[in-house]
């Protein structure tokens, strides 16, 4: 008995509860995102409302109570900050020293990065890795040790050539240049990476140079990636408060970040101009990222991920 006990089956175990995993429809997740980006977008809401509140309303109420009362929404701080014009020390002269910072370190970046890595890609020359890799090590240098020697470099230049680096909108624009490279040349080295080497085979045996293969081949195709290194070059400059407060020290013509900077000394008696010039500063740099931003996600991802 006990021997036909041992050669029965064992038993079989019970089976395991099936489990119910609950996923949420998209409409609740759609609402979910929807509450995490308002609650985000909260602080420059308000700082929008406050830049278009008269002064006297600041004391008297929060900047939520627009929402019950709209009549109280004006552009007169923006009209009394653009009233100044262009006089040194302004709003419009700040944006004006802004634009001409920004502007010329985005090209120079976009286009200096792009011929670089060109060269790294498709380039006939020994060492091409190695320079690669000193490049990539450039990234890991902090931004904030090389102000002191910069700044040392640019007054010794400046004793023995007469010229004027350090304190002027040429000095930031030659250091933002130089930090800006290592990470633009990285990012569209990765991206030509991925341009397969036979159209520009198949254009040398047509005869083309170089300089016709990046203009008329490499430069369409890298279109997304130049366009997201534009855009992260314009923001990161544009954002700028550390380079300029060292270098544009002592200067008349300061940059918005840095107007912005010394109207925090008040802050009590110019809260509206600090909105106000913030909402200046947070429109510029919106209307870059939306003109580029289609090719954004491509850019990124194709430099990102080889």
């Amino acid at each position: 008995m006990s021997v036909q006990a041992a050669s029965l089956p064992v038993a079989a175990q019970p089976q395991k509860q099936r489990r119910f995993r609950v996923r949420p429809s998209r409409i609740i997740l759609n609402i979910v995102l929807a509450a995490i980006a308002i609650f985000w977008l909260v602080p420059t809401i308000g700082i929008a409302i406050i830049s278009l509140r008269p002064n006297s309303a600041f004391q008297q109420s929060g900047w939520w109570t627009v929402l019950t009362a709209p009549a109280q929404l004006t552009f007169n701080n923006y009209q009394q900050l653009f009233s100044a014009g262009f006089k040194a020390g302004g709003v419009l002269d700040s944006l004006t020293t802004s634009i001409a910072i920004t502007v010329p370190v985005t090209i120079l970046v976009t286009v200096i990065s792009s011929l670089t890595a060109y060269s790294l890609v498709f380039g006939r020359w020994r060492g091409r890795t190695l320079v690669f890799l000193l490049i990539v090590a450039m990234l890991v240098l902090p931004l904030q040790m090389a102000l002191i020697p910069v700044a040392s470099l640019y007054k010794i230049f400046d004793n023995a050539t007469g010229l004027q680096l350090f304190g002027s909108v040429m000095g930031a624009i030659i250091f933002h240049v130089a930090f800006g490279l290592p990470f633009g040349i990285f990012l569209m080295r990765n991206f030509y990476s991925g341009i397969p080497h036979d159209l520009l085979e198949a254009g040398r045996i047509d005869g083309a140079g170089e300089w016709t293969l990046f203009r008329k081949v490499v430069m369409p195709i890298g279109i997304p990636a130049l366009a997201s290194l534009a855009i992260f070059q314009f923001i990161w400059v544009w954002n700028d408060l550390l380079v300029a407060l060292i270098f544009l020290s002592g200067n008349t013509h300061q940059t918005l970040t840095l107007f912005l900077y010394g109207q925090t000394r008040a802050l009590s008696s110019n809260y509206w101009i600090i909105s106000t010039g913030a909402m200046i500063s947070i429109i510029i740099p919106l209307i870059v990222f939306f003109a580029f931003q289609r090719y954004f996600v491509r850019g990124v991802l194709a430099g990102a991920v080889k």
